[in-house]
């Protein structure tokens, strides 16, 4: 089989962003988890046999691990190279970025709309980061005006009304935007696009599992990206809330999960493909009393019943 490239978005070495931790950790597969590494120490470099008799597994498990691993946004498919992290980039003098910001009229209109945005006079030092995302990483200026102010807003819902990204946390973006090719301002809105939908889909997540007053915890987020990732409708995210209450009299986290990965395994993906599967010989679901109540304790259920045992 012919061998496949993929772009890890990672700096070279075997150097592991926060980001893609928490997405490789948010998927909770093993699989998963051992592919990476081995298309890590590989330069993103896969045969899928040769793989396949690396992490004795077969080779219809490495395609689908690796399947998981580009849509949870850990792999990019392509036979780019990652850009150098910031220590390796040319060190620019001031005189040649104010020499620059005269005599390119596109860079200074940059300069002014990036103070105007962050409210402030960049510093020297601010002005060689955005220098070297302009010319080193070779965004266009309305694709880096997005990202700062996708940058600002993440800043914002994080931290509160007022407060700002610095210029260091724009490089970091900058250098995740580059890495996964959104370089155009055509890929950049359609790239934020996924993001608010995203967005969208976790903050009905939140209200169905009745967190107003605060921000999910690390661990719930990773939980919420997994269950969203799982492609479920609304109505059956809220039954398996709704299971979850009833079973344990709280929201119990890895019960819920239990659920959820339970109908997965299954191909039950609809309200209706749900009820089927519940359902027992004879016409009644599973854990149903002869008069029509109610009381789930079916299969579906054991897994979790046995993880809150354990806890």
């Amino acid at each position: 089989m012919d061998e496949k490239k993929y772009q890890l978005h990672t700096s070279p070495g075997l150097f592991l962003r926060t980001e893609d931790i928490e997405r490789l950790l948010a998927l909770r597969d093993g699989n998963c988890a051992l592919l990476y590494l081995y298309l890590l120490g590989r330069g993103g470099a896969l045969d899928e046999n040769e793989a396949a008799r690396t992490l004795g597994l077969t080779a219809a498990e490495v395609r689908a691990a690796a399947e998981r691993l580009r849509r949870g946004g850990v792999l990019g498919e392509g036979g780019g190279k990652p850009l150098p992290p910031p220590e390796e980039l040319p060190e620019y003098r001031s005189e040649d970025i104010l020499l620059r910001s005269r005599e390119d009229r596109s860079f200074r209109s940059l300069v002014n709309e990036a103070q105007a945005k962050l409210g402030h006079t960049l510093s020297g030092a601010d002005l060689k980061t955005l220098f070297g995302i302009y010319d080193r990483l070779g965004l266009p200026c309305d694709v880096i005006m997005l990202l700062i102010n996708r940058c600002a807003e993440n800043a914002r819902r994080r931290y509160g009304e007022g407060r700002l990204p610095t210029m260091h946390a724009i490089e970091k973006e900058a250098y995740i935007w580059c890495n996964r090719e959104i370089v155009t301002l055509e890929r950049a809105e359609e790239y934020l696009g996924e993001l608010d939908r995203r967005e969208e889909q976790s903050e009905r997540l939140r209200q169905l599992l009745q967190i107003r007053e605060r921000q999910p915890t690390a661990t719930e987020r990773r939980y919420m990206e997994e269950w969203l990732a799982m492609g479920f409708p609304d109505e059956v995210l809220e039954l398996a809330y709704d299971k979850t209450i009833e079973g344990t009299g709280r929201l119990v986290w890895k019960y819920m999960d239990a659920i959820l990965r339970s109908w997965q395994s299954k191909g039950l993906r609809t309200l209706s493909e749900i009820g089927k599967g519940d359902a027992r010989p004879g016409g009644r679901r599973r854990g149903e009393k002869s008069g029509g109540e109610r009381v789930w304790q079916g299969d579906d259920l054991e897994r979790a019943e046995r993880l809150m045992k354990k806890e």
